[in-house]
């Protein structure tokens, strides 16, 4: 059942909110305004108005059942999951006894909710955007670890917060266009056209690179990526020529020998991988040739980074300032997090006496041979618990999405040429509010009962 037409939300709604399969506990939620005289009238007495917690009781169901002790977590206000007053009751997760509850708090006056319905009330509430209840159910539906990062990020904001950011951008920017609208006739500019411009650029820019990582989301995973990561002559090359079985990149002493990306294809056990080597990570500024150089492979490098599946953090172990390197790297992969492994791989043993190293780093030595089979051991768990066959809920969000940001994409770019052609500043606004209606329509701060139908729908009952 679908929500189109009138939402109704003043109604207490109820649903076994547990799985409906056999389990030692299971619950019933409430939410609405009448869920606390209902919890009165099943049993249970709140023992507070004013904050949430926890009562124990008892509830009275019909012959052969007899009362049932329960668990009560009571939210009395509208500080809730749902915005609204609600309540958890804790029991047996048995099936009859769970549906006699919730026949029992129907005789009541509360109603069935629907799929979906109390994340949509949570929605309605201000407490989630479209993308993160999208995420509630991809949390729901995630069998491995990488859907369920997928979902967690996204439930955090990962998705949302760039696009109300970009939204807001947009909306400054309609502010300052129809601001000289107004004083026209004055000669009053609020923002020059090459600003303008390249504000838009630099929005349609960012909402590109969105909607690409997000048409990523739709299509198979047929290859892994293993990037290797660290400062120069950190012994990545060596290392990942071992890996590869052949010379496939560039070793010497002299560091910063590699610059340009090293790809390797190559099969691992039944997985097909490509290694990555990368430039040392270093600063590089300046103008002359040879750092513009050194600039344009430390954004390969970069890039490498972004895309990988996995990253080897390499450190050189007879480096005299090892520990000092070791959080540098830590730091720069925590300010660089996403959905990959960070595998920890301590170079050039060989040279560094037999000291234990503390976890979770990898003793290893491509001259010797010595940790290499222990890291590919680890390198093969790390791809197998790599899942990266997304629920259905997060494609879902990449399929709404995408349309959304393209027609984001369309009238910023239409906005930009209006600018360029020196048409009037009413087409630039009247395409700015296109463009901040569709990515309104990205986290729900623009909706149609049609939207809402097509999320909402996918939920099962109880959510």
């Amino acid at each position: 059942m679908g929500f189109t037409g009138a939402i109704e939300t003043e109604d207490t709604i109820v649903a076994i909110g547990s799985s409906t399969t056999p389990a030692p506990r299971g619950a019933v939620r409430f939410s609405g305004v009448q869920a606390m005289e209902i919890a009165r009238q099943l049993g249970i007495e709140p023992t507070s108005d004013r904050s949430a917690h926890c009562v124990d009781g008892t509830i009275a169901l019909d012959h052969p059942l007899g009362e049932i002790p329960v668990r009560a977590l009571v939210w009395p206000t509208a500080r809730s999951y749902t915005g609204q007053p609600s309540l958890e009751i804790h029991t047996f997760g048995s099936m009859p006894i769970l549906g006699a509850i919730v026949w029992r708090a129907i005789e009541l006056g509360a109603r069935a909710a629907r799929p979906g319905e109390f994340t949509l009330r949570a929605f309605l509430a201000g407490r989630l955007d479209l993308t993160q209840a999208e995420a509630v159910l991809g949390v729901i539906e995630a069998e491995g670890r990488g859907s369920l990062d997928h979902a967690l990020r996204q439930l955090a904001g990962n998705l949302s917060r760039p696009m109300e950011f970009m939204r807001s951008q947009l909306l400054d920017l309609l502010a300052d266009v129809e601001a000289g609208l107004d004083f026209v006739d004055e000669d009053i500019q609020f923002i020059s056209d090459d600003d303008l411009v390249a504000r838009l650029d630099s929005i349609r820019s960012t909402l590109a690179t969105t909607r690409e990582q997000l048409t990523q989301r739709t299509r198979d995973k047929s290859q892994w990526i293993i990037a290797l990561r660290g400062l120069p002559n950190a012994g990545k090359s060596r290392l990942l020529n071992v890996l590869a079985g052949h010379d496939a990149a560039i070793v010497a002493d002299q560091a910063g020998t590699t610059r340009d990306v090293v790809s390797v294809p190559m099969q691992w056990d039944d997985h097909n991988v490509v290694l990555v080597d990368t430039a040392g990570i270093e600063t590089a500024d300046g103008d002359s040739s040879l750092e513009q150089i050194s600039h344009q492979a430390q954004l390969q490098a970069h890039r490498a980074g972004r895309d990988a599946d996995i990253r080897l953090w390499c450190v050189d172990h007879t480096s005299s300032d090892w520990q000092a390197t070791c959080r540098a790297m830590r730091q720069l992969a925590d300010e660089k997090r996403r959905p990959a492994i960070d595998l920890w791989v301590a170079t050039k043993c060989d040279c560094s006496g037999e000291q234990d190293l503390p976890d979770p780093w990898i003793r290893t030595s491509a001259l010797t041979g010595a940790g290499i089979e222990s890291l590919r051991q680890q390198i093969t768990a790390a791809i197998e618990s790599l899942d990266t066959s997304e629920g259905v809920s997060i494609l879902g969000t990449a399929a709404r999405c995408t349309g959304s940001l393209r027609a984001a994409e369309t009238a910023i770019a239409s906005a930009i040429g209006y600018v360029g052609g020196g048409d009037g500043h009413e087409y630039v606004s009247s395409e700015l509010r296109l463009a901040a209606s569709a990515l309104g329509e990205v986290t729900g701060a623009v909706y149609t009962d049609d939207i809402l139908d097509r999320v909402f729908s996918r939920f099962c009952i109880g959510k």
